[in-house]
């Protein structure tokens, strides 16, 4: 192993279609829960597509003030939840909080587009009422940086504070970015991950127009399924996914409970297309072995992978072809595709897979990808499509965003 500093990851918190604490959302995604449903929430009738991984039962209360729940953008309501619920799960109560030394804990939680539902209501008002009626928190609720802003503000948290946007790789990107802060000693504990509420009329409408999603209206549960030769395209989903990170020494110190080890990252761009993946999958092998050197482990110790997977018909089978420039035997790796059951939830996808990815660490059982009932032909990799018990020694967790940009983070088990 390369000898530096030691991040382990003490709490995790999210909010998705399949449940708003870590437990609820990893049963049912051993399960094998479909969270995808016809979208009642806004007329859809005139889109192609009008299903998706909605949020229907999210409650604030208790974690945000009553009169800012009602004001608040939901990326950035999505954010503060997942976030104070990671640091529950990491004993972090108030009177923990106070003992910190908070010049030296951050924040960073990255949202792909931000405040879509807060810009869509504001362009509305402005168009049909008078820019008179244009909210005075127009701004700072549509920003993406505002999230984790709040949450700093409820808590204190004064160490680093910012988001990153890269589409689809926002929270992987985000975490990398807060483990660096651990690295560098500049912060002993970072909140990161990612967070999304783009499922809105506007955006269904933008994606519909690129002919990314799929089109199966009359069975939602069974639209998303990536590696399947029938899949249509990728199906929308909303939430956040959020990590505590924490230097192994001052996870040590106050008595942390430790889920699992960080051991690194990789990035890269494919510099190919603003939508499509790079064919020959150049961007992402890269990428993979650049985390892989950083973790200082071979491609022979990873034993799992949370794929990409998005279910649609390029990306899945160049991130397959990707990975086998990398691993020499991927039928001793269990694949699995979150967004299976979850939906493409866009700027959380990451945070979401990495809490899914930390889980099979931490409890050796290995989700399902569901609807794979005609795989394409040579993936080779082990696809479990019920969950399986597999003791997971090194896992990968890959996103990759428009743009081109390639981010995956490695983790391990904690072994002292």
């Amino acid at each position: 192993m390369i000898n530096r500093k030691r991040i382990v990851i003490t709490g995790m918190g999210v909010v998705s279609a399949l449940g708003h604490d870590v437990k609820k959302f990893t049963n049912n995604l051993l399960q094998g829960k479909s969270g995808i449903s016809k979208i009642t929430e806004f007329p859809c009738d005139d889109l192609s597509t009008c299903i998706g991984g909605v949020i229907r039962d999210f409650d604030p209360e208790g974690y945000l003030d009553k009169k800012q729940a009602r004001r608040v953008d939901k990326f950035i309501s999505y954010t503060i939840v997942a976030g104070k619920k990671a640091l529950e799960m990491a004993q972090m109560d108030e009177a923990a909080q106070a003992k910190l030394d908070k010049e030296r804990c951050g924040i960073i939680v990255g949202a792909g587009m931000g405040g879509m539902g807060t810009f869509a209501n504001n362009m509305d008002a402005l168009l049909n009422r008078g820019p008179r009626k244009v909210s005075p928190f127009f701004v700072p609720y549509t920003i993406t940086n505002m999230g984790g802003a709040l949450l700093a503000i409820d808590i204190g948290f004064m160490g680093p504070n910012y988001s990153i946007t890269t589409a689809c790789a926002t929270g992987n990107n985000s975490i990398i970015a807060a483990a660096n802060h651990i690295r560098q000693e500049e912060t002993d504990l970072m909140i990161c991950g990612g967070a999304e509420a783009a499922l809105l009329q506007i955006g269904m409408a933008g994606f519909c127009s690129c002919k990314a999603l799929s089109q199966r209206n009359d069975e939602p549960e069974k639209a998303s399924r990536p590696w399947d030769r029938d899949r249509d395209g990728f199906v929308m989903g909303e939430g956040a996914g959020v990590l505590v990170l924490e230097s192994l020494e001052h996870a040590l110190e106050r008595g942390a409970p430790i889920i699992a080890e960080y051991l690194g990252h990789g990035l890269s761009c494919d510099a190919y297309h603003i939508t499509e993946p790079r064919p020959d999958g150049k961007g992402i092998a890269r990428c993979i072995h650049n985390a892989l050197k950083d973790a200082g482990v071979r491609p022979e110790d990873v034993n799992h992978v949370n794929a990409h997977a998005t279910s649609t018909l390029a990306g899945d089978m160049v991130e397959v072809h990707a990975m086998k420039q990398v691993f020499s035997n991927p039928a001793s790796i269990l694949m699995n595709g979150t967004k299976s059951m979850t939906g493409h939830c866009l700027g959380a996808a990451a945070g979401l897979e990495a809490v899914a990815t930390l889980m099979a660490v931490k409890d050796n059982v290995v989700h399902p990808t569901i609807n794979l009932e005609n795989p394409e032909p040579n993936l080779e990799f082990t696809i479990p499509t019920t969950a399986q018990e597999h003791t997971v020694n090194v896992a990968i967790s890959n996103s990759f965003g428009f743009g081109g940009h390639n981010a995956t983070v490695v983790f391990g088990k904690f072994t002292g």
